[in-house]
């Protein structure tokens, strides 16, 4: 089969889709990736993936879409796939559009969290709810990761249950069970931080979703409070990412906690960083299943994260971590200085995190499961070989 797989940035491809484009060659699919030219697209060709560059603007300029789904559906004309697979909000609903105008037999959507949340203006809210269900109609099949997800696409008739999975996310199990006999010692000298404190870190896009003013927000909150906590922030931000707020909250933070606040931009080395930390936090807005929250429990961490779909699928409260509101510095601010006021119980949850994701987040699994349901849907539309 002819496989396309499609997403706005290649950022979402090189961090989320290669082990699954991997399989697929493996099964011996034609996989061409198709996505926005960045920072990862040279290191991508040169891992010899095939790729296909079409500028998707992340923004609601609709000139600027119209091209994009014209430009997709000539590539779609030229290569005949037999499947699309489509990631992220923007990319998804622009491929389905331009699926459905080249006749592409088969189209899946994996929706890594649906952009309408909880926290949003009920009007804004069913404004994405209706696009999400007017995009059901140019698709054969969802993949969502949570099981909330699943839940909501069903009800709000996005497509009927039998083609809606809830097919979860994981990670590589071997590369965590190897970094998690680092040397945490050696990893904070290495960062300039004190054998004896307290490091709490977080991981994602600076970008205000994600929950960065909350978490450098309770962090000024406990300068006083806690000498002895260390803060670490890893991420950067896209080109396409516009987030001034956070700027602004980074500097305040840089003034108030000084050296024991560390920017350590886009890592390669997440299972070493993740090996410094004492306690790990995502207080986003909104999510799928957060891939983060999955290597910090690999790690043995616990967590303290937002009660928001799929935060709350990983996480036990009170078992495996803490949940706490939505945009509330204030209660995250407790929840990490109960953590560090209470380590060997904070050690016990990140013990048990450990156990809860080798059970349910193997990335082996999650990969078989998707060659599995295409393999399924490919077939019921003709398009698999026939076996001798």
């Amino acid at each position: 089969m002819k496989i396309c797989q499609l997403c706005a940035v290649d950022f979402t491809l090189k961090k989320f889709l290669l082990p699954l484009i991997d399989e697929m060659n493996h099964e011996n699919f034609d996989v061409t990736s198709v996505c926005s030219s960045g920072d990862f697209t040279e290191s991508i060709l040169k891992e010899g993936y095939k790729v296909k560059i079409i500028p998707i603007a992340r923004s609601l300029n609709p000139v600027k879409h119209i091209v994009s789904i014209w430009r997709l559906y000539r590539f779609f004309c030229k290569e005949k796939f037999d499947v699309l697979h489509v990631h992220t909000p923007v990319a998804a609903l622009l491929g389905r559009a331009a699926a459905y105008f080249s006749r592409v037999p088969l189209v899946i959507y994996t929706a890594h969290g649906f952009y309408f949340h909880d926290g949003m203006p009920n009007w804004k809210k069913r404004i994405f709810v209706w696009l999400e269900k007017f995009a059901g109609r140019f698709t054969n099949l969802i993949f969502t990761q949570s099981s909330e997800d699943a839940e909501t696409a069903v009800k709000e008739k996005f497509l009927s249950e039998e083609k809606v999975f809830a097919i979860g996310n994981g990670v590589n199990i071997t590369v965590y069970n190897h970094a998690l006999n680092d040397d945490q010692s050696r990893i904070r000298e290495l960062l300039a931080i004190p054998e004896n404190s307290f490091v709490v870190g977080m991981i994602g896009r600076l970008v205000e979703e994600k929950g960065i003013v909350e978490y450098l927000k309770a962090a000024m909150k406990l300068v006083d409070e806690k000498k002895d906590v260390y803060f670490l922030l890893v991420g950067a931000r896209l080109d396409s990412d516009h987030a001034v707020a956070v700027d602004a909250v980074i500097d305040d933070a840089k003034a108030v906690l000084g050296e024991r606040l560390l920017l350590l931009g886009l890592r390669d080395d997440i299972p070493e960083v993740i090996a410094a930390m004492d306690l790990f936090c995502l207080p986003s807005w909104r999510e799928g299943m957060p891939r983060t929250i999955i290597e910090a429990m690999m790690m043995a961490k616990p967590v303290v994260a937002t009660n928001i779909r799929g935060s709350r699928e990983e996480i036990v409260h009170e078992e495996t971590g803490l949940l706490v509101p939505v945009r509330s510095p204030l209660k995250l601010a407790e929840a990490i200085l109960r953590c560090a006021n209470h380590p060997e119980w904070s050690k016990k949850l990140g013990v048990s995190g450990r156990e809860r994701a080798l059970r349910l987040y193997d990335e082996r699994k999650v990969v078989s499961l998707q060659i599995d349901l295409i393999k399924q849907f490919a077939e019921k539309a003709g398009l698999m070989a026939e076996k001798k």
